[in-house]
């Protein structure tokens, strides 16, 4: 079987930056890490002179929610004040409650794209559209394959329907679970729920049993604003991660996103108990949700990832969120350094999604791979690479973006995907759509 070689002027890898360095993939995997001039090559393997490229680990977009493209052609007016009254008087029933799978697909098309050609290679991506199941995972996965990207995709179940949308939303999961994990392939699934104000105890404890009997991770949204800290105290007389707590909820299969509005107790309790986090800076605070304590869930050991949200897919004006919004906040020039945020974006961002055989350049891990052009105005060095990469590296600068040793960018151009032809669909579905 033929393999791929790949030269690269510089190569990073969990322990910094390798000048002249590349790799040899086989079966998907990377099997060799070794100088370019003694980088063995056999006959008929495919061999790529990258060196005018640095050769690094796909982004992990850690949270989607690809439909939210439909929210960047807006023409209504949401509500200015409130996050409970942004969900309950405008985005459930403008946007969610009324996706079906055309509007699915068409936007996780472009999504692909843009995610693409920021060197994300992995997403995690919960659909809410109660109004688009069944099918709905199933709709979005054959896209999300045809476009060659990794995923962990899921549904997120809720109450705020009626009982029998409820149950529906279990069973979306659950039969997306079975089908696609328990094959090896690019797509994988978990259970989800949405937060503990849409779903009642005895709903919360079926979902997560459901999760243990599938034996796949679990996923809720955890206090993204003031208002689910301030109902659970109404509601339980609680905060959220004491109430998950209680229900038996919490552990390391767990996946909680957002994470904004946590007292120190409940960020000991989620690294306690194995829970995996993913921030997400920007969108937080296009809602007002608040600013979270990245640093105090890392401090705690827990593997925290960054995700979009469903608002920006360029992944690095994700960083450059992450990394710049809380200096701002806590007035430190020292908080949340370019390492550790480009960490979250890779490695630490693979093992809060689950695989932590993504997200580094080491030998038998997936070669989810891309490579940013070194054409930069002031060189790159083992002692700038990070803040190059977090601050002054846009998606024009990634050539190469390959999954699983396959090239879905090459040289700058999309091949799986036409990025024209999904604008197209995308526009003329969302003027229709805001215009209804």
């Amino acid at each position: 079987m033929s393999n791929t070689v790949i030269k690269a002027g510089l190569l990073l890898t969990p322990d910094g930056l390798i000048e002249q360095t590349g790799v040899v993939i086989s079966k998907e995997r990377i099997e060799l890490i070794d100088n370019n001039e003694t980088l063995p090559i056999q006959e008929g393997d495919f061999v790529y002179d990258f060196r005018d490229r640095l050769l690094a680990p796909g982004f992990i977009n850690g949270h989607t929610h690809l439909y939210g493209m439909y929210s960047h052609g807006i023409n209504a007016a949401p509500p200015k004040e409130g996050f409970s009254s942004f969900l309950d008087d405008f985005w459930w029933p403008e946007v969610e409650n009324r996706m079906d799978h055309e509007l699915l697909k068409a936007a996780t098309a472009y999504s692909m794209c843009e995610l693409i050609d920021s060197g994300v290679t992995t997403i995690v991506d919960v659909i809410e559209a109660p109004n688009a199941i069944p099918g709905a995972l199933e709709a979005e996965c054959e896209v999300i394959e045809k476009a060659g990207l990794r995923a962990v995709l899921t549904f997120e179940a809720s109450q705020r329907m009626n009982p029998e949308n409820a149950e529906a939303g279990l069973l979306e999961n659950a039969d997306f679970v079975r089908k696609h994990n328990s094959k090896d392939g690019l797509v994988r699934a978990m259970m989800s729920i949405h937060t503990l104000f849409t779903c009642d105890e005895s709903f919360i404890r079926k979902a997560k049993q459901l999760s243990k009997e599938l034996c796949c991770d679990f996923h809720m949204h955890l206090s993204e604003s003031v208002f689910e800290p301030r109902w659970s105290m109404e509601k339980y007389g609680s905060l959220p991660v004491e109430v998950y707590e209680k229900f038996g909820v919490l552990d390391e299969r767990v996946l909680a996103s957002q994470c904004v509005n946590l007292n120190e107790k409940e960020k000991d309790i989620l690294a306690q108990n194995g829970v995996r986090a993913v921030h997400m800076p920007l969108s937080n605070c296009e809602v007002g949700g608040g600013i979270a304590d990245v640093t105090g869930l890392l401090q705690r050991g827990m593997s925290v990832g960054i995700g979009s949200d469903g608002y920006i897919n360029n992944h690095f004006e994700i960083m450059r969120g992450a990394f710049l919004i809380p200096k701002a906040h806590w007035q430190s020039t020292s908080i949340m350094p370019a390492k550790t945020v480009y960490e979250m974006a890779t490695s630490l961002g693979a093992k809060a999604a689950g695989m932590p055989e993504m997200g580094q350049i080491s030998k038998g891990c997936m070669a989810d791979l891309i490579t940013i052009d070194l054409d930069t105005p002031t060189p790159v060095n083992s002692h700038n690479v990070y803040d190059q990469l977090v601050l002054f590296r846009n998606p024009e600068n990634v050539c190469d973006v390959m999954v699983g040793g396959r090239f879905i960018k090459k040289n700058h151009e999309l091949l799986t995907v036409s990025k024209d032809a999904a604008k197209e669909k995308l526009r003329f579905l969302t003027d229709r759509f805001w215009k209804k």
